[in-house]
């Protein structure tokens, strides 16, 4: 993964989302919503149509690519198009193509029955692993059908209610 500006993370209520999780986010919410749309879109027109730069969104695509997320046609009439049902993709699915494993972050693994290095490092560690898999399921709760049909006004969009 390239460093710089595009790779810096996002705030997004609380949690940071890569920019590249966001990028193949949009992307593929897109294709979702011009699914009904006849033959592959064009790297050009997903970039047109959510405002992404072409050369980062190409890279981003062809990591959705490996991932099995999207298929590609070459040539006239060439471009993208999802590789499953909307309904059958998450945003785990995701964000886990372009970032990897989906974790709060990379600290290690606690240590077991108190032989921990340094001071509260032990529990510390494992309360990152319980929120980065809570952060995990709940992404894997949320398919891009969903957020078509918010992004459509079919379905409510989430609140966010931050703690008193």
């Amino acid at each position: 993964m390239a460093a710089g500006p595009l790779a810096e993370p996002r705030t997004v209520g609380l949690v940071k989302v890569s920019t590249r999780g966001d990028y193949a986010s949009r992307a593929l919410l897109s294709l979702a919503l011009h699914a009904d749309e006849s033959g592959p879109t064009s790297v050009r027109d997903i970039a047109e149509r959510t405002g992404l730069p072409q050369p980062y969104l190409e890279q981003i695509l062809l990591a959705l690519k490996g991932a099995g997320l999207v298929r590609s046609k070459r040539g006239v009439g060439g471009g993208y198009v999802l590789a499953r049902e909307p309904s059958r993709i998450t945003l785990a699915n995701i964000v886990s193509a372009v970032d990897g494993p989906i974790a709060l972050g990379d600290f290690g693994e606690p240590h077991q029955n108190g032989a921990c290095d340094h001071e509260g490092q032990c529990v510390l560690l494992t309360i990152w692993g319980v929120l980065g898999e809570h952060m995990r399921r709940h992404l894997d709760e949320l398919t891009l059908a969903d957020i078509a049909r918010m992004a459509g006004g079919e379905l409510a969009w989430p609140v966010f209610e931050p703690a008193d």
